[in-house]
């Protein structure tokens, strides 16, 4: 005679969930969020409490003292602020152009270099290693040694002009051309970053469609342009992204070649380096948050339309 095993659920009858096995069973089936909330509370209280401070100062007459009593006076700074064309909208103006001409020419760099870095060749690894050595200098040290080269009595760049009989350029000293060199020092130091993130591009793509154009007679330009570019414009794009946002917020070069308020005449004045000025240099705490904030709204403009192309492209 076979003996019947009851089943498992009434091996112990009458037992009832309590309040820890309820928890265990959502913790369980929430177990991706509660691993990442550490993280991201404190990421999030980086980012908001700054923010909401920065927000706060904005709306106040905040001056002299960050203790000093402070008077709430609504937008009145962002009015000062937004009709101020002395200095805000010029600084907006340079912002903009320096972050437009060094992301061109760091994006075409780049794209160039890692063309070259696709195929293997001979010596390869040491190619790359010395294309990533401006990455390696910190960009304070980068702008000292820059401002070394260009230097209008000792420089090197002036001293190689004369040989070949070119007179000698003003560099970081002109009003016309101090702008212009500090963007061609941002290329030099970050155009092997736009090349890593192309390059990684590049070596992700297939070699069945190129291969296809190839016996189908195109040449290189065609296959380039018609093949290789339209498959890499996420890549291109995540590379605009990058480097755009860090290239808007520039400060430090900037700062070490030309000192307080982008120089004399202001020629490299940024919104950063304006903000920076309004804060340590005359403690305008209130003007200095408002340009912030406004800056900040550039930064989150300029990242959605960004993805939104992103978005766009990879459909």
């Amino acid at each position: 005679m076979s003996v019947m095993t009851p089943p498992r659920s009434a091996a112990r009858p009458g037992r009832a969930s309590g309040p820890r096995d309820k928890f265990s069973d959502w913790a369980n089936a929430h177990r991706k969020w509660l691993f990442a909330a550490p993280a991201m509370l404190f990421v999030g209280i980086l980012i908001v409490f700054p923010l909401a401070w920065t927000l706060y100062l904005s709306l106040t007459d905040s001056q002299g003292s960050v203790r000093a009593a402070t008077e709430f006076i609504g937008f009145q700074n962002y009015i000062d602020v937004l009709t101020d064309t002395d200095r805000f909208w010029p600084a907006v103006g340079r912002t903009l152009a320096f972050t437009g001409v060094a992301l061109f020419f760091e994006v075409v760099l780049g794209m160039g270099v890692a063309l070259l870095l696709w195929r293997p060749f001979r010596g390869e690894k040491w190619v790359r290693v010395a294309i990533l050595l401006p990455l390696v200098a910190t960009p304070v040290a980068v702008g000292m040694m820059w401002r070394l080269i260009f230097d209008p009595n000792i420089g090197f760049a002036n001293q190689l002009l004369g040989m070949v009989g070119i007179p000698a350029q003003p560099w970081l000293s002109g009003q016309d051309t101090a702008l212009g060199t500090t963007i061609f020092m941002d290329i030099w130091q970050w155009t092997p970053m736009v090349v890593l993130i192309l390059l990684a591009g590049l070596t992700s793509l297939s070699d069945e469609p190129d291969e296809a154009a190839r016996v189908d007679g195109a040449n290189a330009f065609q296959r380039f342009f018609y093949i290789t570019l339209p498959l890499m414009m996420p890549t291109v794009i995540v590379a605009i992204l990058l480097r755009g946002i860090d290239a808007l917020k520039t400060f430090d070069i900037l700062y070490a070649t030309k000192g307080k308020g982008g120089g004399s005449f202001h020629e490299v004045e940024t919104l950063n380096v304006y903000a920076y000025g309004l804060s340590f240099d005359y403690n305008q705490y209130g003007v200095s948050s408002a340009v912030l904030i406004l800056f900040f709204m550039i930064i989150i403009g300029t990242m959605w339309l960004l993805t939104m192309r992103k978005k766009a492209v990879s459909k």
